[in-house]
């Protein structure tokens, strides 16, 4: 299926998805979802990936269908989300455009959900605002290791001024079905799992955004705000912030991951105060696409428990302000 967001260019939508645009002073997000088999469901957001989009949560999003209600959000400058108008691709900039698309929507807490690099950005989202997150899920999040995975260094590369420029010059004869296998070939445990459809889709996806004037900028740039946001220290460290999230969290890592090494499951397990683990032995980077169904069937598990927990603390405090001496409802006994 194919749509047209401004300024009028293709854009594929899974069937049963919509696609809208939240337009914001100085931001505009392309905005994927998924309408709720039910109404009144609690709602979802999901956060890309550096070189990622909303497609991204496609399957997921699928999968949580009867639990939430979900959107997808391309950050600025990927998918069919246009740069920001303040040039900022940091981590900071990108949870500042997260915040403010849920403040505009104004849904109440969500459960929050980010990949890699947007595994950081809601991770600091979560930290700043509690307020807007009632459960995070972290897939692979980029929190700052000491000894990077080797076959993540090129992408730290990217962050280098005049890398970008060197690498286009030497993959200038790459066409999008090579750059589609090599992205593949890096993020998915198991490459083979994606079917000849799925792959051609992939692949007219990646050219299309090829296209786009802005495609390096906006890769490189958030690339070098990645790097960057592992060198601050204090109070503004991920680290230092993940101890700060109050929401329950769920930290999904694969043990056939390239970019962020298992190593770090059990440092975040044990950072996040409120925090359950899941490990898939055979996922790579994206365990969100290539165990969609693993991912939501411990997704449901968390919102299930953070349903009952909130039942029996809303029970607990209307006990609290029962008058004593009374049976509970104001009725005096005696």
């Amino acid at each position: 299926m194919i749509a047209t967001v401004p300024p009028g260019r293709p854009v594929r939508v899974g069937a049963g998805e919509k696609l809208r645009t939240a337009r914001l002073p100085g931001l505009t997000l392309n905005v994927r979802s998924r309408p709720p088999a039910a109404p009144g469901l609690p709602p979802a957001l999901f956060v890309h990936g550096l070189g990622g989009s909303s497609l991204n949560w496609s399957a997921l999003m699928e999968g949580l269908a009867g639990r939430v209600d979900g959107e997808a959000v391309d950050l600025p400058g990927f998918g069919d989300s246009p740069p920001p108008d303040d040039g900022d691709y940091s981590i900071t900039g990108h949870a500042r455009a997260v915040i403010r698309f849920l403040d505009a929507a104004d849904r109440g807490p969500v459960h929050l959900v980010g990949n890699s690099m947007g595994g950081a950005v809601t991770t600091r989202v979560a930290a700043v605002r509690p307020d807007l997150v009632r459960t995070l899920t972290l897939v692979s999040p980029a929190l700052p290791e000491l000894r990077p995975q080797r076959a993540a260094l090129p992408t730290g590369l990217l962050a280098i001024p005049g890398v970008t420029r060197l690498f286009t010059r030497m993959t200038r004869d790459w066409d999008a079905e090579r750059r589609t296998r090599e992205v593949m070939l890096l993020t998915y445990g198991d490459p083979g799992r994606v079917g000849p459809e799925d792959f051609a889709l992939a692949v007219e996806e990646f050219q299309r955004r090829l296209d786009l004037p802005y495609f390096w900028d906006a890769l490189t740039r958030s690339a070098r705000g990645v790097v960057d946001s592992y060198t601050l220290g204090g109070q503004h460290s991920l680290w230092r912030q993940a101890e700060r999230v109050l929401a329950p969290t769920l930290l999904v890592y694969g043990m056939r991951d390239q970019l962020v090494s298992i190593r770090m499951a059990q440092r975040a397990n044990a950072t996040f105060r409120d925090s359950r683990l899941l490990t898939l032995l055979d996922a790579g980077h994206v365990a969100m696409m290539e165990y969609p169904e693993a991912v939501a069937r411990a997704m449901r598990e968390l919102l299930d428990d953070v349903d009952g927990r909130e039942g029996r603390e809303s029970r607990a405090v209307r006990g609290a302000v029962s008058e004593p001496g009374t049976d509970g409802s104001g009725a005096a006994r005696g």
